[in-house]
């Protein structure tokens, strides 16, 4: 399998925030490709430690195969690394609370599954309606658009994808059942809820958004990391430990923004981005996909 090209997003901030020292301990809670990863070996050094999350088999396995390689590059510099391959909402099962001095997610959809037609995630290019990123387990996308009802899939759309062509959409796509490839949703989408002007994405988009999260539960994941962050019974972060996390849509970015206000409020912690910090211009135009992205940074008390 060719390597896929992957840029990690808002890099050198995610650095910068996070504060990373020599014999840290440090979570990636979204290894993907390892590109942040790799990059927060460099300074952790021989006695620092990654403990690196994923749930998707396929990128772990690229990602390891990337960090053998830097292995040999760094020699005896190299930190310890563990792998999990586990989803992060489990990390309170894994990590123990106070133990951590940096903790980054980023939430985004990786290059690779976008990328890769037969793992579902795209309308870009044809491919069975799956979308799951551990595909060991779960309801796939087609068995969702297929099998819930009509008011459940727009609700759904509107609550996930804020759609509000939500109901016209889940219409069309129960008049169109059974569908099985990304190509045949997109389509009927599409002629039901075309181009908004002014917008410059796809019509499909935010359905396929919505589907993704439904059928990932990433919001719930999500509510499930932030628990174990930032929640005021036992922290994950050491005192004056740094959680750094990446949104790419506002449901995400609100998620974050409010949790993190609540624990600033409590004491936990101490809000180090005032406003998001997005991508600078040159960053936008080498990586299109980093111009929707908000980071947010916060230090354990």
């Amino acid at each position: 399998m060719a390597e896929p090209q992957h840029v990690p997003v808002l890099l050198e901030e995610s650095l910068n925030f996070l504060n990373v020292r020599a014999g840290g301990v440090v979570v990636d809670c979204t290894l993907g490709f390892a590109g942040h990863s790799a990059a927060i070996c460099r300074r952790l050094g021989p006695t620092g430690t990654l403990i690196a999350f994923d749930r998707d088999e396929q990128a772990m396995e690229m990602a390891k195969a990337r960090l053998a390689a830097l292995a040999e590059e760094l020699g005896a510099e190299m930190p310890t690394v563990e792998y999990v391959a586990r989803s992060f909402s489990e990390i309170a099962d894994v990590v123990k609370p106070g133990t951590l001095d940096g903790l980054l997610a980023d939430f985004g959809v990786s290059s690779m599954q976008l990328d890769e037609a037969h793992r579902g995630f795209s309308f870009r290019s044809d491919g069975p309606l799956d979308m799951r990123m551990d595909t060991r387990k779960g309801l796939t996308a087609e068995q969702v658009v297929n099998q819930a009802d009509e008011e459940d899939l727009a609700n759904l759309i509107y609550e996930f994808g804020e759609e509000r062509r939500s109901r016209r959409i889940a219409r069309a796509i129960v008049r169109a059942r059974p569908m099985t490839t990304t190509a045949e949703l997109a389509r009927v989408v599409s002629a039901v809820a075309p181009p908004i002007k002014g917008e410059k994405i796809h019509p499909a988009t935010r359905t396929f958004q919505a589907l993704r999260i439904r059928v990932n539960d990433e919001l719930g994941e999500i509510q499930s990391l932030l628990r174990a962050v930032s929640g005021s019974a036992g922290s994950l972060l050491k005192p004056g430990g740094r959680v750094v996390l990446i949104s790419f849509h506002s449901l995400e970015d609100r998620l974050v923004k409010d949790s993190f206000r609540e624990s600033a409020k409590a004491g936990v912690l101490e809000i180090l981005t005032k406003k998001p910090t997005v991508a600078n211009e040159q960053e936008a135009l080498r990586n299109p996909r980093s111009r929707s992205a908000k980071l947010r940074a916060a230090e354990r008390v």
